[in-house]
């Protein structure tokens, strides 16, 4: 049992062990925000003052119970789900219909179109600020979650639309074939085969544009 433990621990290799100390590293470096955000909310605003960093001598839950119940936490979640969800379906809905013309469809103009929409994510949002506030106050959309969530689908439709036509072009060309001579169409195809080929890209897409919004 010895050897082989000691066999084991000789296998192991330099690199392998620098590359997991980074990974260590790097992930105590990611969770110190987290660890110092818990550890300051058990804290007492006296304490704080004094005790910025350190271990909470008395643990307390008077913030806790200020955000949940005196606030409008959960207000605000509401909003922030409301929108991200609605942005996220929007455009992920908009993304499958586009990303499949471009990748599988023939018709005139499509590299100038996938072009048009890629370039469209080096455009910093913020030149559109004041063109879209004239637009919607013009459509009465300020302050509105429908506006706000045809804006955010719009910044993310880009690089969704980008993400599934580069998934769309590696699906093997036979099954398309194979689906036409049963007498699918191109939206029963993308309903009934695209799609779920395309679970993993889509829900990868659904989580960073989720996180975007």
């Amino acid at each position: 049992m010895a050897d082989h433990s000691a066999t084991a621990i000789g296998r192991v290799k330099p690199d392998q062990v620098l590359k997991h100390s980074i990974l260590v590293l790097a992930t105590i470096v990611a969770l110190a925000p987290t660890a110092f955000m818990i550890l300051t909310s058990l804290k007492s605003q006296e304490e704080y003052t004094f005790n910025k960093v350190g271990w909470p001598q008395a643990i307390v839950f008077d913030h806790f119970h200020n955000v949940l119940f005196e606030s409008s936490f959960f207000s605000w979640m509401l909003s922030s789900v409301i929108l991200a969800g609605g942005a996220v379906a929007l455009s992920t809905v908009v993304s499958c219909l586009g990303a499949y013309a471009i990748a599988r469809m023939q018709f005139a103009g499509r590299s100038l179109l996938f072009s048009t929409s890629t370039s469209l994510m080096a455009i910093p949002p913020v030149v559109m600020i004041v063109p879209l506030f004239v637009l919607y106050t013009q459509l009465d959309l300020i302050s509105t979650y429908e506006g706000a969530i045809l804006i955010y689908a719009g910044l993310i439709t880009p690089f969704s639309v980008y993400l599934l036509t580069s998934f769309f072009h590696t699906l093997p060309k036979e099954i398309f074939e194979s689906a036409r001579i049963d007498g699918a169409g191109d939206f029963l195809i993308l309903l009934k085969i695209v799609i779920p080929l395309s679970l993993p890209a889509l829900l990868t897409l659904v989580v960073v544009n989720a996180l975007y919004v």
